[in-house]
C-alpha cells in the first residue's frame, strides 16, 4: 500500500521531467533548423531581386517585340517568349519558396520562444518549495501542447494552399507550355495563325497570374508586413467579394489606424481570413459584416454572418477532425495571446464571433 501510494506520488514529477528534457532537446534543434533557414532565406532573397531585374529587362523586350512583331525574325521571337517564360516561372517558384521559409522561421521563432519559457518556468519552479512544483508542470505542459495544436493546423492550412496551387496556377502553367510549343511549331506554317494563338496565349498568361496573385495573396500578403494589417484586410475584403459575387463582405473600422506588433496582425489576420472563409464554404451566408475597433491598448473584431449557424459544442467535438484552423485553434492562439475570443451561433440564426487582443 506505501510503496503503490510513493509510486504515484512520485510518477507526475518523472513525467515531466522527461517532458522537460524532450523540450530542451527540441529547442537546441530547433535553433539549429532557425539558423539555416535564415542562410536559406538570404540566399532566395538575392536570387529573387536578381530574378525581378531580369523579367523586368525581358518585359521591356516584350513590348518592343510586340510593336514590331510584323518585322522581327521569328527567331528572335521565338527566344523572347521562352526566355519570358522561364524567368517568370523560375521568380514565381523563388517568391513562393521565400514566402514558405519565411512562414516557417516566424512559426519555428513562436515555438522555441514557447518552448524557452515553459524550461525556464520549470527552472524557477525547481527552486521554490516542493508544494508549488505540481501546478506549474500541468500549465506548461497544457500550453505546450496548445502550441502544437495551433502548429499543426497552420500546417494543414499550408498543405490545402499547397494542393491549390498544384491543382490550380501549376496545371494552367503547364497548359500554357503547351499553347507555346503550339505557336512555335505554327510559325513555320502559319504565321497569321501563330500571330492570333499568341494573343490567345497572351490572355492566358494574364488569367494565370491574375490567379498566381490571389495564392500568394492567401499563403502570405507581402502588404501585411509593408502596410500592417487594417489595410491588408481592406484589400482582402475587396478580394473575397469580388470572388463570392452572392456573399455581400462589408468592413467596418474605427478608432485610429496604426501599427501593431508583428504577432498581433498576423493572428488578427489569419483568424479573420479563416472565419470568412468558414463562411464562404459551410454558412450559406449572403452577408458577412466584420467590425473592427483600435482602442489605446486593444484591438476587438466582431464578424457576424446571416448563415445557417451552427452547434458550437457539436463544433468543437468535432474539431480534431478538421484539417484547417478550427474554432480550437482559434481559442488557443487567441488565449496564448492573452486574449478572448467567443462563438455565438444557433441553428438556423447566422454567426457572431468576438474576439479581442491586447496590443501593447
Amino acid at each position: 500500500m506505501m510503496d503503490s501510494q510513493i509510486t504515484d506520488e512520485t510518477q507526475p514529477e518523472v513525467t515531466f521531467a522527461q517532458v522537460i528534457e524532450e523540450a530542451k532537446t527540441e529547442y537546441q534543434q530547433i535553433q539549429n533548423e532557425m539558423r539555416e533557414i535564415s542562410m536559406l532565406i538570404r540566399q532566395s532573397t538575392d536570387e529573387v531581386e536578381k530574378l525581378s531585374q531580369r523579367n523586368a529587362q525581358i518585359s521591356n523586350r516584350l513590348r518592343l517585340m510586340e510593336s514590331n512583331i510584323d518585322t522581327m525574325p521569328r527567331e528572335d521571337i521565338q527566344e523572347i517568349y521562352r526566355s519570358a517564360q522561364d524567368t517568370q516561372s523560375r521568380l514565381f517558384m523563388m517568391r513562393g519558396q521565400v514566402e514558405q521559409l519565411q512562414g516557417k522561421q516566424q512559426y519555428l521563432e513562436r515555438y522555441a520562444n514557447h518552448l524557452k519559457h515553459i524550461i525556464d518556468s520549470y527552472n524557477r519552479c525547481d527552486t521554490d518549495s516542493e508544494n508549488e512544483l505540481p501546478a506549474s508542470p500541468g500549465a506548461n505542459i497544457t500550453a505546450a501542447s496548445s502550441m502544437m495544436n495551433i502548429i499543426n493546423a497552420q500546417e494543414q492550412e499550408r498543405l490545402h494552399l499547397s494542393r491549390q496551387l498544384h491543382d490550380g496556377p501549376a496545371q494552367s502553367l503547364t497548359n500554357l507550355i503547351l499553347q507555346a510549343e503550339i505557336v512555335e511549331r505554327l510559325f513555320d506554317k502559319d504565321s497569321s495563325r501563330a500571330r492570333n494563338e499568341l494573343g490567345v496565349l497572351k490572355d492566358a498568361v494574364n488569367r494565370t497570374f491574375q490567379k498566381i496573385r490571389e495564392y500568394i495573396f492567401q499563403l502570405r500578403p507581402m502588404m501585411l508586413d509593408d502596410l500592417g494589417v487594417i489595410p491588408t484586410l481592406k484589400q482582402y475584403v475587396q478580394e473575397f467579394e469580388s470572388s463570392h459575387e452572392d456573399l455581400a463582405c462589408n468592413l467596418l473600422v474605427s478608432g485610429a489606424e496604426r501599427r501593431l506588433p508583428a504577432h498581433i496582425e498576423v493572428t488578427l489576420f489569419r483568424v479573420i481570413q479563416a472565419l470568412l472563409n468558414n463562411v464562404a464554404d459551410h454558412a450559406h451566408a449572403t452577408e458577412v459584416n466584420i467590425n473592427i475597433e483600435l482602442q489605446r491598448d486593444r484591438i476587438s473584431a466582431t464578424i457576424t454572418d446571416n448563415g445557417e449557424g451552427f452547434d458550437v459544442e457539436e463544433a468543437i467535438a468535432e474539431a480534431p477532425k478538421q484539417k484547417h484552423m478550427g474554432i480550437i485553434s482559434m481559442q488557443e492562439q487567441i488565449t496564448m495571446l492573452h486574449g478572448e475570443i467567443s462563438f455565438d451561433s444557433v441553428p438556423g440564426r447566422g454567426t457572431t464571433v468576438s474576439l479581442w487582443l491586447p496590443v501593447e
